[in-house]
Parts: C-alpha cells; structure tokens; sequence
C-alpha cells in the first residue's frame, strides 16, 4: 500500500511539473507595443508568429476604449453581439485560444476607424 500511494504522489507531482511547464513556455505580447492598443492596430499582429495560450496584454485609456472580443461575423461588421466577452481595465490580459481571436473597440465609430485586430493562434 505505501508503494501505492508514493508512486501516487510521483504521477501528482509530475502531472504539475507538466502543467507548470505549458505555463512557462506561453509568451505574453504587448499589443501595439509601447503605443498600446489604439487605432490603425489592425496590421500589429503581421509577422508575429502566435500560439494557443499565448497571452495578449491591451493597454489602453478605459474613458476612450475598451476591448471585446467577437467572432468573425462581429469583427467584420464591427458589431458586438449577446456573447462577446467586453474587457475595461485598460490593463487587460486575454489568453488566446486555438485558431482565430477577434478583437475589436466597442466604442461607437472606433472599430470602423480600425480600431480592430484578428490574431492567428496555432
């Protein structure tokens, strides 16, 4: 019984050491660097290559914008639907899930002025 429960224990701890381990290895961008997430960001993401649980930090004024996140029928026509998840921090950090991430500003006018951004995670 007591080779039972230590071999138990091994499995538990290596089962967080893996956990721990797909934490380490997910980078955390700065979207927009240092002018942070404003207008004309639609072309940040070009070039960057993104993976699932990569970590996307907005920064921004929340009195001037927010961030929602919409799925691509919202991101092409710049609407928010019941679903969307809406961020205002203006310090907001959203873990990318597989495939595509639709973002954009939800403030009147500011998603057609691109105020918006798609971002491919593989």
């Amino acid at each position: 019984m007591a080779q039972g429960i230590g071999n138990a224990i091994v499995v538990s701890v290596l089962l967080l050491g893996l956990l721990h381990c797909e934490n380490v290895w997910a980078a955390t961008y700065t979207v927009g660097d240092a002018g942070g997430w404003t207008f004309n960001v639609v072309g940040w993401p070009n070039g960057k290559t993104f993976k699932t649980g990569d970590v996307l930090v907005f920064n921004y004024n929340p009195t001037e914008h927010n961030v929602v996140a919409v799925d691509k029928q919202g991101y092409d026509t710049c609407t928010v639907s019941e679903g969307s998840k809406t961020y205002q921090t203006g310090s907001d950090k959203i873990t990318l899930v597989n495939g595509q991430n639709y973002f954009i500003c939800g403030f009147p006018g500011h998603c057609g002025a691109n105020l918006k951004m798609v971002v491919n995670a593989l």
